[in-house]
C-alpha cells in the first residue's frame, strides 16, 4: 500500500476522496479577497447602491464651455419647478469659496465669475425624482460671454493670467554636473503625450444625510477621506468634527478616484433640504468631473560617448495642469527628478514646468510624471543605440543606474535598485514564435479577424522600457497611517482609514495580523472619519505605512499576549514563538494554543508607522526628496502592419524589483493590470479636447482596451530583495509597469518600422511605412 494510500485509509477515506485544498494563510501565502464573493455575485455594496428614508436625487448643472465670463444665474424657473427642493450656487456656500487638491485651494465649489474648463460646476439642484433633478439644473439659465480658451500649454506663459494665482503653477529648474559637458554622439527628440483618464468602471456617487448636530454624513467612494472631510467642512463653514466621511465600496481607483464638484454640492443639499441627497454621476459626467493624466511636452537631448555611455542629458518638460493646480506640483517633481530615467547620468539640466490651460483640470494618475519622462527618456536611449549601430538592450545595460548611484537630484540611491538584473532577464527571456502565414492564424493580424491587413506587411519589432516610481508622497510630505489591531473571543478585528481601492490592503492587513498573532479570523472595519488618518491610497502608501501601522499593532498585541506564559515560565517574550495557532518556547518547554492563552481576554493596541522625513527640491533641482523607489524593465514584441499602420501588442515580458512578495497571486494581478493599463495608453486611450471641448465623454468614444487587446504577459522574474526601511521589505508594484510598458511597446514599433514614434498614444500614421 501506497504511503498516499495508508493515509486516506487512516483518514476514514479512499484514494479517490478529493483532500481539501488547505486555506492560505498569513504573509506570503495568496490570500483570497475577503469581497471576492460578494463582487463576483454582485451584492457587494457600491455607492450607486445606497439608499436612505425621505430620499432627494441631485443633478449638477456644468459649464458646455471651456472659457467664459458668467455675467448672470437665474435658478427662478428651476426652483419653481414641482417637486425640487432647493437649487444652490456659489451664493449658498457658506464657507471657504475655494479647495483643491496638493495643499493648493484655488478651486471653487461653483463657478461665480469665470468658468475655466469644460464642465465646470455651475449650480447644483436637489428634487425628489432622478429626472426632476436633471430638467430643473437644465432650467437655471446662465448667461455666458464666451472668451477664447488658451488650450496650447506653450501659450499659456504669455497669455492673460486665468485666474487669480497666474498661469504657472510650478517651474523646477535642475544643475547637476558641468554645463559644457558634451558627448561625441547627440540625439534630439520632441515628444508629445496625451490626456488619459482613469476611466473607472463604476462612475462617481455618493449620498449625503443631515445630522441632528447641524453637520453631514458623506457616504463616499473616497480614496483619502479625512482629506475629503476637512475639504467639505471648510467649504460647508463647519468643523470637522461635524463632517464624517463613510466609505463605501471602492470599485477600484487609478487616480483620483473621486470628483468634489459633485461631493461638495450633495453635502449643501443635504444641509439646505434636511433631507438626504443622492447623486450618481452619468458616464459623461464622469468624464467632465474627475482629473486626468497630465498632456505632456518633452523635448530631449543626450549626449553620449563612442560606447553608447550617456555624458549630459538636457530636457525641457512642459504640464498641462489644466484649469486647476491639483497635484500637478507633485506630478512636475517626479517628472524633473526621473527625467533621466533609471541611468546614471553625471551631468543633467532640466527645466519643468506646470502651467494653467482651460482644458479639463489634470491631477494624480498612476506613475503621474514619472510615466510621460519614461516615454522620452527611452526614445532617446533607441536614438542613441541607433546612430551607434548598437543593440538598444546593449546601451541601456551600460548606462543603468545601481543601489548607491547618485540621481540628478543629488540623492543618492539607498533601496535596492537591480536594474541591470531586470533588464537582462527580459532580455535574455525567449521570443515568441513568428506567426505562420496561413488562414488558421488570421486572427495574429495586427487587424485582428477580418482585419485589413495583409501578411506580407507585417513587421515584428521587439523593444525595451525601463520604469522608475517614488513609492509614498515626497519633498516633505508627513507620511503618516494609525491602525488598531483587536483580539476578542479567537477573532481580530483591524481599524485603519486605509482605503481599499483594489490594491489588496485588507487582505494584507489579514495576512499580517494571522502572521503575528496566529489567528486565523481577521476582520477589518469599514472606513470612516471616526478612526484617526492614513492618508490617501497611492504610491503604494497602504502597503508600506498602514501595513506597517497594523503590524506594530499587532506587535504590541503579541506582547500583551505573551507576557503571562513567559512570566509563568521565568522567560522573555522574544523566545516564545507563534506559528499555525500555537505559542512554543525555543526549549519546548511551553507548548499550547493561542485560543487558550488569550481564555477570553480582550486585547488591544494602537500604533502609527511614519517613515523616515524627505526634504523639498531646491532651487537648483536639489534634495533627497523621495523615501523609496522601485523598478520595472518590459521586453515588447509587437506586430505591425506597415501598410496600414495598425498595431498588435504580442508579448510583454515584465521584470520587477518587488521587495518581498507578501501575496503571489495579488502581485500578480496588480503587475499584469499596470501593463495593460500601460498599453491602452501606448495605443489606444487619448481623451480629446479640441478647444477646451471633451470630445465624446463615454465609453464607446474613449477607447479602452479589453479583453481582446491584452497581450500575453510573462513576468519573468521579481526581484525580491528587501529594501530594509520598508515594512516587510516589500515595494510598490502597480505603478512601476505602467509607466515602463508604454515606453517598451513604442520602442518595439520604432524597431518594427524605423520611424520615430514621438507621440503616445502611437497614430496609425506614425506606423507607416512609405516606398
Amino acid at each position: 500500500m501506497s504511503n498516499d494510500a495508508a493515509t486516506a485509509e487512516a483518514a476514514g477515506t479512499d484514494e479517490t476522496t478529493p483532500v481539501p485544498e488547505p486555506i492560505p494563510h498569513g504573509l506570503g501565502a495568496s490570500l483570497p479577497p475577503a469581497d471576492a464573493r460578494a463582487k463576483t455575485e454582485g451584492t457587494f455594496p457600491y455607492a450607486a447602491d445606497l439608499w436612505a428614508e425621505g430620499l432627494l436625487w441631485a443633478a449638477v448643472l456644468r459649464s458646455p464651455h471651456p472659457h467664459a465670463r458668467i455675467v448672470s444665474i437665474d435658478t427662478t424657473h428651476a426652483r419653481e419647478m414641482p417637486g425640487v427642493r432647493a437649487v444652490v450656487t456659489h451664493e449658498d456656500v457658506p464657507g471657504a469659496p475655494l479647495h483643491g487638491r496638493g495643499g493648493r485651494a484655488d478651486r471653487p465649489v461653483f463657478a461665480s465669475e469665470v468658468v475655466r474648463h469644460h464642465g465646470e460646476p455651475i449650480a447644483a439642484v436637489a428634487a425628489d425624482h432622478p429626472d426632476t433633478a436633471r430638467m430643473a439644473a437644465a432650467a437655471v439659465i446662465v448667461e455666458y460671454e464666451v472668451l477664447d480658451p488658451v488650450t496650447d500649454p506653450e501659450q499659456a506663459f504669455e497669455a492673460e493670467p486665468l485666474h487669480p494665482d497666474g498661469n504657472l503653477i510650478r517651474h523646477i529648474p535642475l544643475r547637476h554636473g558641468d554645463p559644457d559637458a558634451a558627448g561625441e554622439v547627440v540625439v534630439e527628440g520632441l515628444y508629445r503625450i496625451g490626456r488619459q483618464d482613469p476611466a473607472p468602471i463604476g462612475a462617481e456617487a455618493g449620498l449625503a444625510v443631515p445630522r441632528p448636530d447641524g453637520g453631514v454624513e458623506l457616504y463616499l467612494a473616497s480614496t483619502d477621506p479625512h482629506a475629503d472631510r476637512d475639504t467639505a467642512a471648510s467649504c460647508y463653514g463647519l468643523t470637522p468634527e461635524q463632517v464624517k466621511i463613510v466609505v463605501t465600496g471602492v470599485p477600484g481607483a487609478t487616480a483620483d478616484r473621486e470628483d468634489q464638484g459633485f461631493q461638495l454640492p450633495l453635502g449643501l443639499l443635504a444641509l439646505k433640504t434636511g433631507c438626504p441627497v443622492k447623486l450618481t454621476a452619468t458616464r459623461e459626467e464622469s468624464f467632465l468631473g474627475h482629473v486626468h493624466r497630465h498632456p505632456t511636452l518633452l523635448r530631449y537631448r543626450h549626449h553620449a560617448d563612442a560606447e553608447g555611455r550617456v555624458v549630459k542629458v538636457e530636457a525641457q518638460i512642459l504640464l498641462d495642469a489644466g484649469a486647476y493646480a491639483d497635484t500637478s506640483s507633485d506630478a512636475l517633481a517626479a517628472a524633473v527628478a526621473f527625467a533621466c530615467g533609471p541611468y546614471v547620468v553625471p551631468n543633467a539640466f532640466i527645466e519643468g514646468w506646470a502651467v494653467r490651460t482651460n482644458n479639463p483640470p489634470s491631477g494624480h494618475v498612476r506613475g503621474e510624471g514619472a510615466m510621460q519622462v519614461c516615454a522620452a527618456y527611452e526614445a532617446q536611449m533607441d536614438k542613441v543605440a541607433k546612430k551607434l549601430g548598437l543593440d538598444p538592450a546593449e546601451v541601456r545595460l551600460r548606462n543603468v543606474l545601481a543601489t548607491g548611484d547618485v540621481l540628478p537630484t543629488g540623492q543618492t540611491v539607498t533601496c535596492p535598485a537591480p536594474v541591470a538584473e531586470l533588464l537582462q532577464a527580459v532580455r535574455d527571456f525567449p521570443l515568441p514564435a513568428l506567426p505562420k502565414d496561413t488562414p488558421e492564424d488570421e486572427w495574429l493580424l495586427p487587424g485582428g479577424p477580418e482585419g485589413a491587413g495583409e501578411p506580407g506587411a507585417v513587421r515584428r519589432g521587439v523593444g525595451y522600457g525601463i520604469g522608475m516610481v517614488h513609492m509614498l508622497g515626497a519633498e516633505g510630505a508627513d507620511e503618516v497611517s494609525t491602525a488598531t489591531v483587536k483580539v476578542q473571543d479567537g477573532v481580530a478585528t483591524v481599524l485603519c482609514a486605509a482605503v481599499e481601492t483594489g490594491q489588496g490592503f485588507t487582505t494584507l492587513a489579514r495576512q499580517i495580523v494571522q502572521d503575528t498573532l496566529g489567528v486565523d479570523e481577521v476582520q477589518v472595519a469599514p472606513v470612516d472619519t471616526d478612526q484617526p488618518p492614513a492618508g490617501a491610497g497611492c504610491r503604494g502608501r497602504h502597503t508600506w505605512v498602514s501595513g506597517g501601522a497594523v503590524e506594530r499593532a499587532a506587535k504590541m498585541v503579541r506582547t500583551q499576549l505573551l507576557q503571562p506564559l513567559a512570566h509563568q515560565f521565568g522567560m522573555s517574550t522574544e523566545l516564545l514563538q507563534i506559528a499555525d495557532g500555537k505559542i512554543t518556547s525555543y526549549d519546548g518547554v511551553l507548548s499550547t494554543t493561542v485560543a487558550e492563552a488569550l481564555d477570553g481576554k480582550e486585547l488591544w493596541a494602537t500604533a502609527q508607522c511614519r517613515p523616515h522625513p524627505t526634504e523639498p527640491l531646491d532651487e537648483a533641482g536639489q534634495g533627497d526628496a523621495f523615501v523609496g523607489m522601485a523598478f520595472c524593465a518590459i521586453r515588447a514584441v509587437v506586430d505591425v502592419d506597415i501598410e496600414i499602420g495598425s498595431v498588435r501588442v504580442v508579448e510583454l515580458a515584465v521584470a520587477q524589483d518587488v521587495g518581498r512578495v507578501l501575496n503571489p497571486a495579488q502581485l500578480t494581478a496588480r503587475i499584469e493590470a499596470g501593463v495593460t493599463q500601460g498599453v491602452g495608453i501606448a495605443l489606444t486611450e487619448n481623451l480629446r479636447t479640441p478647444r477646451g471641448l471633451i470630445r465624446h465623454p463615454d465609453l464607446t468614444g474613449y477607447a479602452l482596451p479589453t479583453a481582446l487587446d491584452a497581450p500575453d504577459i510573462r513576468i519573468v522574474k521579481l526581484v525580491e530583495e528587501r529594501d530594509v526601511v520598508a515594512p516587510f521589505g516589500a515595494k510598490a508594484v502597480s505603478a512601476a509597469p505602467v509607466v515602463a510598458s508604454p515606453a517598451a511597446v513604442a520602442s518595439a514599433v520604432r524597431a518594427a518600422t524605423g520611424r520615430p514614434v514621438n507621440r503616445l498614444p502611437i497614430r496609425p500614421q506614425a506606423a507607416v511605412v512609405t516606398a
